[in-house]
């Protein structure tokens, strides 16, 4: 470790912490209806919307109808999205004649995408034309996005509102979302991000001749392997630069390339990679602040964010401490910082941005279900990836996606108040409203459903061979493998370790469901709580109740996050990371 790696681990933090407010402001003025230096641009195109769909603006919904068109605009773009793979061979805009994505992958795909999971069991450069990734794969980063950002909204609603049965239009929400807060940001970011040096083209792939020729081994249809001599490349290219913000941005982790944010023509500069990373954490952080103006205690919406930050400086301390020791089954090896090697374990690992941001990126990946990565988790440490791992077991969080991360640590905001509640023996109160047991069997439901999920996929796959021999480590690194395909899955963040061949069937229809559950079966029961808090009376503060606006409630809301998610895995850690851990140190490989 290095002061330049803490740095700027600190700037980046500093960074997070500056755009909270404003963004936090500018969200809460959009879904508030309150006008905004947009509107006079935007104004006129939501109304046309409106017009051309017959939308009534004014008609708010009940979270059951909210719930249903939810459902029906993801299920139809979920089927739109697998038209558009299973016939781009005859689409527009397929310049290198790419053929139709295979059934299982493209039902695959489209669940990982309509769910803001982004999974890829694929390579996108050779695998999906530029239509597909346009039209479909770029419109659902976009799509699943506002979703998740609307949904979050409905759960503030029915914090802030009492006596009442209504939380907003879903149509006008995710109208809104696109054109106010999702839409500017991607046009300007698209314009920094290509002179850095991220393509924007339709233009076929180039071949050019290699400076250096190379020997490489190729195995025919025969079986027999002979050797070549390579003298050309394919440079694959493509309008990356547009889909490259929305995927960092709306937290969606789907790359163009198949090396994703580690592949130059998506993340080409130190700037182009911090500038990334901090898409990935701007709306997650911008929401817990309206939050707070929202409800009308915005101390409340610190004290989230106080405890997500806690749970974020511990999660990217410890990955980078695991990765900067480096491994010590290298016996001999020179792995430590100096003006001329970056240290550390360096596998995995693209040069340009070294141990500190290598980390700071799989940290905030994973704490926000972004997906998107800059080096391969495969090659971390045991400790360096057990983190990651951890963090989407947490039910992303910390930070979490767009939308996402702040509904998913409602639930467990419901259950802090809770427990407090019980150690007190009075009736738990949240922000003036009485969480019943309704409210806490509602949000267990929401945990149990990923744990389930996650847990029953994984013991299937690791006795049966249709998913052991996808595994390409034996031990309890691929134990780690193939829970991490699931935690990824049902927490729908999408990385993966990167030594798991996902593109099979079982793994193609599993990971699907998994997205589906962990997507919709949590959306479905928050609504129902967020339906049931609005519904309720505002009951005055008491001696009795607790506050939920200073540390006390963050350290709770912290130490209910650590119970209910890290302890139920634990298990399953203890034979995985920890294991092989414990393997490395004595010497031993597997």
């Amino acid at each position: 470790m290095t002061q330049n790696g803490w740095f700027q681990i600190g700037l980046y933090f500093l960074v997070i912490f500056l755009v909270t407010k404003p963004l936090g402001v500018f969200m809460t003025r959009v879904f508030s209806r309150e006008k905004t230096f947009l509107d006079p641009l935007f104004r006129p195109i939501e109304r046309l919307v409106y017009r051309l769909t017959g939308v009534d603006e004014n008609r708010e919904m009940r979270w059951t109808e909210y719930a249903v068109a939810m459902l029906l605009f993801s299920g139809m773009s979920m089927a739109l999205l697998y038209l558009i793979e299973r016939t781009q061979k005859w689409l527009p805009f397929n310049p290198q004649k790419l053929g139709n994505v295979d059934p299982g992958l493209a039902f695959g795909t489209a669940a990982s995408f309509t769910t803001n999971t982004n999974w890829q069991a694929y390579s996108g450069e050779t695998t999906m034309s530029y239509l597909t990734q346009m039209a479909g794969l770029a419109y659902h980063n976009f799509a699943s996005a506002a979703v998740g950002i609307v949904l979050a909204i409905v759960v503030i609603r029915g914090i802030a509102r009492k006596e009442t049965n209504k939380l907003g239009n879903f149509w006008v929400d995710a109208t809104r979302c696109l054109l106010w807060v999702l839409l500017p940001v991607c046009l300007v970011g698209s314009l920094i991000l290509v002179p850095e040096g991220v393509v924007q083209n339709l233009k076929p792939y180039t071949t050019v001749d290699l400076i250096q020729p190379y020997k490489a081994q190729v195995t025919g249809s025969d079986g027999k392997t002979t050797t070549q001599i390579v003298t050309q490349q394919v440079i694959a290219q493509g309008p990356v630069a547009s889909q490259e913000v929305i995927k960092e941005f709306g937290t969606n982790g789907g790359g163009f390339f198949n090396a994703n944010s580690a592949h130059p023509f998506e993340n080409p500069t130190p700037f182009s990679n911090f500038f990334e990373m901090v898409l990935i954490f701007a709306i997650p952080s911008g929401l817990t602040y309206t939050l707070g103006r929202m409800t009308g205690s915005q101390r409340h919406g610190w004290a989230v964010w106080a405890a997500m930050a806690f749970l974020f400086l511990a999660g990217v301390s410890m990955v980078y401490w695991a990765e900067a020791k480096g491994n010590p089954l290298l016996a001999g090896a020179d792995q430590k910082a100096s003006a001329l090697q970056s240290g550390g374990n360096m596998e995995g690992k693209e040069v340009r941005f070294g141990i500190a941001n290598s980390t700071l990126f799989a940290t905030v990946t994973t704490d926000a279900s972004c997906g998107a990565v800059n080096g391969m988790h495969d090659s971390y440490t045991p400790l360096g990836g057990m983190v990651p791992l951890i963090n989407i077991m947490l039910g992303e969080v910390v930070f979490g996606g767009v939308g996402a991360g702040l509904y998913g640590i409602f639930v467990f905001v419901v259950l802090a108040v809770f427990i407090a509640g019980l150690m007190v023996g009075r009736t738990p109160e949240y922000l003036g409203k009485k969480i019943e047991s309704y409210d806490v069997k509602m949000a267990m439901l929401a945990v149990l459903i990923l744990t389930f999920t996650i847990l029953t996929f994984s013991a299937i796959s690791v006795v049966k061979p249709y998913g052991t021999s996808s595994i390409s480590n034996p031990g309890p690194h691929g134990l780690s493998q193939i829970l991490y395909a699931y935690v990824s899955s049902a927490g729908n963040n999408g990385s993966a370790f990167a030594g798991l061949n996902a593109n099979t069937m079982w793994y193609n229809t599993t990971t699907a469901v998994a997205q589906l559950l962990g997507r919709f079966f949590m959306i479905i029961p928050v609504l129902a709580i967020a339906g049931s808090l609005a519904k309720k009376k505002t009951v005055p503060e008491s001696a009795g109740t607790f506050p939920v606006t200073g540390g006390l409630f963050a350290g709770l809301l912290v130490s209910t996050v650590l119970i209910v998610g890290a302890l139920t895995f634990f298990p399953a850690l203890s034979l995985g990371p920890i294991l092989e851990h414990l393997l490395m140190n004595a010497g031993k490989a597997f």
